[in-house]
């Protein structure tokens, strides 16, 4: 629990999140997830603010009540057997790009190695009902294949292994995202052949270095 609270408090504090938006959930065990309460803000939430329910059914077994968005929480949680955290997160530039006509440049943003490395290809979906289970269908498909999904008029969902991770790609999604608007809407992408190169170093699961030569 101090883990999920200390986090929950991060994401607030580096701007992820505004008053009641967003939302964090993680793997407790095999059968179970903590999450969020309904109306729980993350900037200060307690342990009297965290649900926990079954992954397999939904049910919150602990007498809160679960975030609205329980559903793409849970359904990750059970179909991604490589993710144990998720966070719905609504950061100013990020969800500016998510309410914008050029939605579709978050597949492509590029601009900074981060992005393909440590998030690798971004999916979006159109805006559909919060909390209702279309939304929570679509969003799972998205990340069937994707660490980070852009929802219209939302904001972004991202997952990972852990707390760490997670919060990661979502700092650095929001980071690309800044560029994206501070440079016009046209930042210079990385070629193609770098991109391919760190979305590789990304599934051999190394890190990128530059190639030196020795000094004379």
């Amino acid at each position: 629990m101090n883990t999920f609270i200390n986090t929950a408090h991060k994401i607030a504090q580096h701007g992820l999140v505004l008053c009641g938006s967003g939302n964090l959930s993680c793997r407790k065990d095999e059968q179970q997830m903590l999450i969020s309460a309904s109306g729980s803000w993350l900037s200060d939430i307690t342990e009297e603010q965290i649900a926990v329910c079954r992954i397999n059914d939904g049910v919150c077994v602990n007498g809160k009540k679960p975030s609205v968005e329980l559903g793409f929480h849970r359904y990750v949680l059970k179909q991604r057997r490589d993710v144990n955290t998720v966070l719905h997160f609504q950061s100013p530039y990020a969800t500016a790009l998510a309410c914008s006509d050029d939605i579709e440049s978050a597949k492509g943003l590029s601009c900074i190695p981060e992005v393909p490395y440590y998030i690798g290809p971004v999916a979006t979906v159109p805006y559909l009902t919060p909390g209702s289970d279309d939304l929570a269908q679509a969003v799972t498909a998205a990340l069937q294949k994707h660490d980070l999904v852009v929802l219209r008029n939302h904001g972004q969902v991202t997952v990972g292994k852990d707390y760490r991770e997670v919060l990661q790609r979502a700092l650095f999604f929001e980071f690309a995202a800044a560029i994206y608007f501070q440079t016009n809407r046209q930042p210079v992408s990385i070629d193609e052949q770098g991109i391919n190169f760190l979305y590789q170093a990304r599934r051999n699961g190394f890190v990128w270095q530059r190639e030196s030569k020795p000094l004379r």
